[in-house]
């Protein structure tokens, strides 16, 4: 029988029956996502690369499998690699917030806030990805070597200066490209061709990209998961 990992078994109905978390706030039970606005720094997929053509391929399975209709996905427009986390609509709260900037500042004017203080920001090191783990929502990334995993806190740590916040877990956060959000959890019946699936996409992308191709750093704008729109790009040192 497949064995099924701890990140698997967070996606179960029976060990998890409470809502999921974003639910009714970022996106309805029909998989429609509702008005989430803020900004954020992300890395989009490169267009044209293996690494694009490995990670749709991906998705389409995820979209083939019976449970598909428990997930509301993201647009393929939409696909990207969080390396920053900026402000949000519904998060108005220290330390998610910049401290020295009033809670109820207006998004729009936030955006403008911070991205005036991306001005004084140099940027980091170049830095590869390689897919960890791969989970119903979407794919855990690290570093792909430690250089590239200190290149990455060298980013975060940037960022977390300009911006004048660190979120809890700064130091720990789990890099992902995310495909999908859940309205409903798995029955335990489905786990087992999850976790054979997923396994499978985690040895097929590493094979195909061993390291992603990913477009520099950008900080971008939104008003909900469906686009992310760059407003500042920048290329690493």
């Amino acid at each position: 029988m497949t064995a099924i990992s701890e990140l698997l078994r967070g996606f179960s109905r029976t060990e998890h029956p409470e809502p999921p978390t974003h639910l009714g706030t970022r996106y309805d039970t029909t998989g429609t996502f509702l008005p989430e606005p803020g900004n954020t720094v992300v890395c989009h997929l490169t267009l044209g690369t293996e690494t694009e053509a490995a990670v749709l391929d991906a998705r389409a399975r995820y979209l083939g499998m019976p449970e598909a209709d428990d997930l509301a996905f993201t647009p393929v427009s939409s696909l990207h690699m969080t390396l920053f986390q900026g402000i949000i609509e519904k998060r108005r709260a220290l330390p998610y917030w910049p401290a020295d900037v009033a809670l109820d500042t207006p998004i729009p004017e936030m955006t403008a806030i911070l991205g005036e203080r991306l001005k004084a920001f140099a940027g980091g090191p170049a830095f590869g990805m390689t897919i960890a783990a791969a989970a119903p929502t979407g794919l855990k990334l690290v570093g792909a070597t430690e250089a590239d995993r200190q290149a990455l806190r060298d980013w975060r740590n940037g960022f977390a200066e300009v911006f004048g916040y660190r979120h809890p877990d700064h130091e720990d956060y789990v890099f992902h490209i995310t495909f999908a959000y859940v309205i409903r959890r798995f029955d335990d019946a489905a786990l087992p061709a999850w976790q054979a699936m997923l396994d499978e996409i985690v040895a097929d992308i590493n094979a195909r990209a061993p390291v992603l191709a990913l477009e520099p750093p950008a900080f971008c704008s939104f008003e909900d998961m469906n686009h992310f729109e760059p407003l500042q790009v920048f290329t690493p040192r």
